[in-house]
This record gives structure tokens, C-alpha cells and sequence, in this order.
């Protein structure tokens, strides 16, 4: 995506989603508050495109909800009828999209307040980062919709709180607020209030700054190594490690560390 196609892609109020940028950062704003942004398949075809184009000097992404809430997922006043063969394609193509933010080449980070509640959840879950604010509350109420999780949710979200937490979410129609969520792993970081969008923009903006092949080894290979045989693992970390060593950024900032240039790593007071 060039400046232009993002301009174009947030100009005017209805623009299914608000895309603007700060340096190496895109923000991309999910841009249906009277719906609490529920997704249907306009934004999700739009959110693919997004990820598809990104600019090739953008570091990090940062998706987030107009409004008050980040999304209360699938619009269900859009749901049509689909037969077996239509609902498998229905829901690989949401397959497709969210991969392409799991898989992109530059970190996601998700700025969570308010519904984060089934297909939203499963966005948010296809982020690298979730940060979470005191309104934000996760729910998966899709067994009582009569309805099972589309969105690639039952492989991502057991990976971060387990497949017996998921199972009561769906069974129960359990719903977890910030604080107790944020605990169980649904978010790794949690704001003030109205806080998680501003902390999200300074963790992308860090991000940003770091090595892009470090970047990309991080999101590409690290997920694989923790899944792989414990062997296999340790033969590609060490080919990973290998080959970002060998960067020419790599040696630049290790360079500027033994000269003193950069600061050591140290707690935060």
C-alpha cells in the first residue's frame, strides 16, 4: 500500500476502516462504532487488503477500535444462510485474512478497550502484541449463538489461555474482564483507562526501531522452533541465529554496543 491508497482507504466518515500513519507506524482503526465494530465481510475483506499492502517502510502496525469498543465480533444482523460448502468457504477466507496479520512481515500489536468478544477476540488473537485497557472484557458467547468459532479462534486462543478455559468460555458463556483476563494471558499488557491505544503506538514505535530481520525471525521462525521436535527446534535456531548475525544491520548495532554508543540493559526505576 502506498500513502495514496492508504489516504484513500480512510477518507470519509463511512470507510469501513481508518488508516493513518506516524512515522513507521500504520494505525489501523476497525471504523464501525455503531456497531461496536462488529465484523462483517466488508471490513474483513478490507482488513486483508490492508495487510497485503503494506508499505515497504512500515515497521509496525497497530490495529485498534473507533469508539468505545474494539470489536464485538461477526455481525449476526449480516449473517446469511450458507450451505456446508459455503460455510467452509466463509470461513477460510476469514482464515486467509487473519493469517496475513499473524504471518505479517512486521509485528501487530492489538489496542484492546471495551468488547473484545468473538470474532473480535480471534482478530485480537492473530496479533503479536495485545494490550488491554480496565474496559476491555473478553467473552466467546458463540455456544449460546448456537454457532462455533469461524475465525480460526480454537487454534489461536488455546495457545495463549488453554483449551479449558476456551472450552468454559464457549460452554458457559463466561466473560472475563481486563485485569483477570490480562492474568490468564489474553493480553500481555494493561493500561489506565483510555491508555492502550497511546501504549500500543510506543511499543510499535519501539518495535519499529529494532532490526528488521530480527523482526522477522521473531514473528517467522520463533513459533515454529516452540512448536517443532526439541532437536529440529535447535537446528533451526541455530540457522536463524545465524543468519541475523550476519546482517550488516546485525553487526552495526553490536559495533555501536561494545563502543559504548548504546545504553546496557538495565530495570526501569
Amino acid at each position: 500500500m502506498t500513502q495514496g491508497n492508504a489516504d484513500s482507504a480512510a477518507a470519509g466518515p463511512d470507510a469501513l476502516l481508518k488508516i493513518e500513519r506516524a512515522g513507521k507506524v500504520l494505525t489501523v482503526g476497525l471504523n464501525r462504532p455503531a456497531k461496536r465494530n462488529a465484523l462483517n465481510d466488508g471490513i474483513i475483506h478490507a482488513i486483508g487488503d490492508c495487510f497485503a499492502t503494506l508499505p515497504d517502510d512500515i515497521g509496525a502496525v497497530v490495529i485498534h477500535g473507533i469508539g468505545d469498543h474494539f470489536s464485538s465480533g461477526l455481525d449476526l444482523s449480516e449473517l446469511t444462510d450458507h450451505d456446508a460448502t459455503g460455510g467452509l468457504l466463509h470461513s477460510q477466507m476469514w482464515h486467509r485474512v487473519f493469517d496475513r496479520i499473524q504471518y505479517s512481515r512486521v509485528p501487530v500489536i492489538a489496542a484492546l478497550k471495551g468488547a473484545v468478544i468473538g470474532g473480535g477476540l480471534e482478530l485480537a488473537c492473530a496479533a503479536h502484541i495485545r494490550v488491554a485497557e480496565p474496559s476491555t472484557y473478553f467473552a466467546l458467547p458463540e455456544g449460546q449463538r448456537g454457532i462455533f468459532v469461524g475465525g480460526g479462534g480454537s487454534v489461536r486462543l488455546p495457545r495463549l489461555i488453554g483449551v479449558a478455559r476456551m472450552m468454559d468460555m464457549m460452554l458457559t458463556g463466561r466473560v472475563y474482564p481486563a485485569t483477570e483476563g490480562a492474568s490468564y494471558g489474553f493480553a500481555q499488557y494493561l493500561t489506565d483507562e483510555s491508555g492502550s491505544l497511546t501504549k500500543s503506538l510506543e511499543l510499535a514505535a519501539r518495535i519499529a526501531s529494532n532490526a528488521p530481520l530480527t523482526n522477522f525471525a521473531v514473528l517467522q521462525a520463533l513459533p515454529m522452533i516452540a512448536e517443532a521436535n526439541p532437536q529440529a527446534g535447535l537446528l533451526m535456531e541455530s540457522l536463524m541465529a545465524t543468519v541475523a548475525q550476519s546482517d550488516k544491520e546485525a553487526k552495526r548495532r553490536i559495533r555501536e554496543f561494545l563502543e559504548h554508543k548504546t545504553a546496557k540493559v538495565k530495570p526501569k526505576s
